[in-house]
Formats: structure tokens, sequence, C-alpha cells
């Protein structure tokens, strides 16, 4: 499966006033996270989020993040996106967090996009998704 790795440097205005990492921002860099790896496939993120031509969409559904080990500002965290579940019509993301060059889990999650046409009523997979997904998770 393939993992795609990210590097996050924990910003001012991403920690709450004790200078620790809001559970908000943690959703920011995880969309960060799967925008790079669509890139990382050759998938534009802008025309693939929503693909007017196409008319169809990737919305994310649902999101959930576990946090471990605070992360503070300043610091540089490394963000392991992967495929988790690839269905008909949707893709689960998982997430996890690193310090590097420490190896413990600071923060683990999900996110579920789903592909919706122009109607925004479910669809399958478009296509060039399905296939370049899915060709990553051999």
């Amino acid at each position: 499966m393939l993992t795609h790795r990210t590097q996050v440097r924990v910003r001012f205005g991403d920690t709450d006033p004790y200078g620790i990492v809001y559970f908000v921002s943690y959703f920011r860099y995880c969309h960060r996270g799967i925008e790079e790896f669509l890139r990382n496939l050759g998938l534009a993120p802008e025309n693939t989020f929503r693909n007017r031509e196409e008319k169809f969409g990737l919305p994310i559904v649902a999101a959930d993040c576990r946090f471990l080990i605070p992360a503070r500002y300043g610091e540089l965290l490394e963000l392991e996106t992967s495929v988790k579940e690839i269905k008909e019509k949707a893709i689960i993301f998982q997430f996890r967090f690193y310090r590097p060059p420490e190896t413990g889990l600071l923060a683990e999650g999900t996110a579920t996009i789903v592909a919706i046409d122009h109607t925004w009523k479910a669809r399958p997979l478009p296509e060039v998704v399905a296939e370049k997904i899915g060709n990553s998770s051999d």
C-alpha cells in the first residue's frame, strides 16, 4: 500500500493559547496530506476535488482523529497518508502523525471522501481516480 509522507511545520496560528496544536489544525493537515497524496499520483487536487468538465466532486463527509501526544508550536511533524479502504463510491484515507526522528505516534485519524455528481448525489468513483488510487494500494 502506498504511503505518502508530508512534513508539516506547526505555525503559531495552528496552536491554542498554550502553544499546543489545536485539534482543528490536525484536520487541515490531513487535508493537505490528501492533496499531496493525490498530487503524487498525478491527480491535481484542484481538478480532483471538484471537476467541472466531468461534473463530479469528492467532498469529505466524515473525519476523526485521536490525539495521543501533544505537538507544539515550531515543531516539524511528519504526516503519513495512506488509503485505508476503497469502496465503489468512497475512499477512506488514514493518517498518522509523528515527530521525527522519534517514532512514537502523536495522533492518528481517518477521512472519508465520497464521489458525487453535479446534483450532489452519490455516484461511483470517477474512473481515473479509482484507477490511480486502486493501483497505488497494490
